[in-house]
């Protein structure tokens, strides 16, 4: 019982008004002619629902909602209404879009804003490998079923995918900007835009990456904002000159002590992919296609912002980051 009640905590008290009006746009009104639409924020909360409670696929969500008559009231369904079907489900993410789900998500970065959640005073940046549901091509380079995914650098090897790049808060472990590419392109070429996106948020002191992210590009664009960059320069680069931030192969940083203590909130950005891994079903997914794809992670970055703004709202700070607390 307890677990439906914190499910309907997390929905209940989180305000949609302005989700509801961007989705609205990609359906007919209900004075227009033909049949009227599902609720779309609706079927908006049964996405999100989905991806809370880990379930693999939109046919196994349409069954849970068939046994559960308060997974169909959460999701705004009435007494005498069927659930979602697959394919109301799966026309919802053509409807709405990446672009449109975009502007919910930022939405939801500002409300934390302005609730000064997120305050964005150190910015940290790096990106997280995201498996293709496809075989390789005979090429050896693009996806068989999903010709847009591509092989890159995975965790230990070279696999066919994604990778999302994602610049979080460093204090609040909350995301501020993203963006999903394919698995071969490099850090360097979206590091400056996720930096420019983040920046229309917040105004960062500082920001953190690791050297992959290493540029004289990005070193300007951060001078230029305001922001110091804590960004080692790789054994390759600023060969012989002293006083300026290293890592050596056992990931132990060297240089001034400032920029050491800095670098140590690096790590915040991997604790926010192991939520969105763990407890949001990042890597747990069936889609194929980049629009598909970047769909999926914002409403992952969704989940974990609805979920403090909901602690906020419930007087409950120390579960802002909590999004096993609501989804149990």
């Amino acid at each position: 019982m307890k677990r439906y009640e914190t499910l309907e905590t997390l929905f209940g008290k989180v305000d949609l008004s302005f989700a509801q009006k961007v989705l609205n746009e990609s359906y007919h009104v209900k004075d227009s002619v033909g049949r009227p639409p599902r609720s779309p924020l609706g079927v908006f909360k049964a996405h999100l629902l989905r991806r809370l409670r880990h379930v693999p696929s939109d046919r196994m969500l349409v069954r849970q909602m068939w046994k559960d008559p308060r997974l169909r009231r959460i999701c705004d369904i009435e007494e005498n209404e069927p659930p979602y079907g697959i394919a109301v489900l799966s026309r919802f993410r053509k409807r709405v879009g990446p672009e449109r789900l975009m502007r919910i998500v930022d939405h939801a970065i500002e409300t934390l804003i302005e609730k000064r959640r997120i305050k964005g005073e150190t910015l940290a940046m790096d990106s997280t490998f995201i498996k293709a549901c496809s075989r390789r091509n005979l090429d050896n380079r693009t996806g068989y079923s999903d010709p847009e995914s591509r092989v890159g650098r995975a965790v230990k090897t070279r696999d066919l995918g994604y990778r999302l790049h994602l610049a979080v808060d460093a204090k609040s472990e909350l995301p501020i900007a993203m963006t999903v590419a394919p698995a071969n392109e490099n850090e360097k070429k979206h590091s400056i835009k996720l930096f420019e996106k983040a920046s229309i948020h917040v105004k960062p002191k500082r920001l953190v990456a690791d050297p992959q992210y290493s540029s004289q590009s990005l070193r300007d664009a951060a001078l230029k904002q305001g922001t110091v960059p804590v960004i080692p320069y790789p054994r390759n680069q600023q060969r012989g000159v002293k006083g300026i931030l290293r890592i050596d192969r056992k990931f132990k940083s060297h240089g001034p002590q400032e920029l050491r203590r800095a670098y140590r909130k690096r790590v915040s950005v991997e604790r926010v992919f192991s939520r969105l891994k763990n407890l949001t079903g990042l890597t747990q997914h069936g889609l194929r296609g980049l629009a598909k794809m970047t769909f999926h992670a914002q409403l992952c970055l969704l989940i974990m912002l609805f979920t403090a703004q909901a602690a906020l709202n419930t007087h409950r700070p120390s579960k802002t980051r909590s999004i096993r607390y609501f989804a149990n």
